[in-house]
């Protein structure tokens, strides 16, 4: 059976976090973030379980159309000048609490996303002990 880990996000510029409590998805918080289309700006909840893909958002999103996404507490970019090495869109990076990054692609369908640890051991062993349970 494999186990579903909800991550804990926060902004990489402001440091507060981006884990909204009060619209869960999957029973777990979901992490709110601003979006701007070409056409529209919003906000979207994304699932926080690990390789879960599915999201809400306030405003249509077109499959295969890229998207801004932003800080709902400093507006600051979270797009990164790294390139998706799926369809080529750019990545958007979140901090997690335990430290490490999840990178997510920023094209509406691409299923493109990991999780990066700067200090692979102590970064680690600190996942593990959270996500362990």
């Amino acid at each position: 059976m494999k186990k579903h880990i909800s991550l804990s996000l926060k902004c990489p510029y402001c440091l507060k976090s981006l884990m909204d409590e009060s619209y869960p998805l999957h029973g777990s918080p979901s992490i709110k973030l601003n979006i701007e289309s070409q056409t529209d700006r919003g906000t979207i909840h994304l699932c926080s379980i690990f390789e879960c893909f599915d999201h809400e958002a306030d405003i249509k999103l077109e499959k295969g159309k890229v998207v801004d996404f932003t800080c709902p507490h400093c507006n600051k970019e979270l797009l990164v000048k790294e390139e998706c090495k799926i369809c080529g869109a750019p990545m958007v990076s979140l901090l997690l609490d335990t430290g490490g990054r999840v990178n997510i692609c920023s094209r509406n369908g691409c299923p493109n996303h990991y999780i990066a640890f700067e200090d692979l051991e102590i970064e680690l062993t600190r996942f593990y002990e959270q996500y362990e349970n």
